[in-house]
């Protein structure tokens, strides 16, 4: 079976491809069953190491360990037209994507997920270019700030 969008996968083909998480931290972050969500994975963003950790750190510092995300989105705006705004929820919305990724779980809006589809995000301690940092395939232009982009 052929998808056009990689996140459009059913869950077993997600569970496949999920290498790095265990079957149960796969079921242990599911999605509640009322919200209309869909499934994704890493083929859409993966979240590396660093990242993880740090993410992991501060979900459980906001007590959103259990059932908590990062919300990633893209919004008009920056140097070069389009930024990432990144938030830590308490869950999916209605019609999110979500993808268990590196231990965490990461929620994306449609719209947004075309922009980021193939990205990594990573962490860094760096004095300067530190903090949260976006790998995107899709971006044809960055801003030398590097928080912009244009794909």
């Amino acid at each position: 079976m052929f998808f056009e969008r990689p996140w459009d996968q059913p869950l077993t083909d997600a569970r496949a491809l999920v290498t790095s998480l265990s079957l149960a931290k796969i079921n242990s972050v599911t999605a509640p069953a009322a919200a209309n969500i869909r499934i994704g994975n890493e083929k859409l963003i993966k979240v590396l190491p660093h990242a993880s950790a740090r993410l992991s750190s501060l979900l459980q510092k906001q007590g959103r360990a259990a059932n908590g995300a990062l919300r990633i989105a893209v919004v008009g705006g920056g140097c070069s037209g389009l930024q990432y705004k990144m938030d830590l929820v308490d869950g999916p919305r209605d019609r999110d994507i979500m993808v268990p990724t590196g231990g965490v779980r990461v929620v994306i809006d449609p719209k947004s997920a075309l922009f980021v589809s193939g990205s990594e995000l990573d962490y860094s301690d760096d004095l300067q270019q530190g903090g949260f940092k976006v790998k995107n395939p899709n971006a044809v232009v960055t801003c030398s700030c590097g928080e912009s982009f244009a794909a």
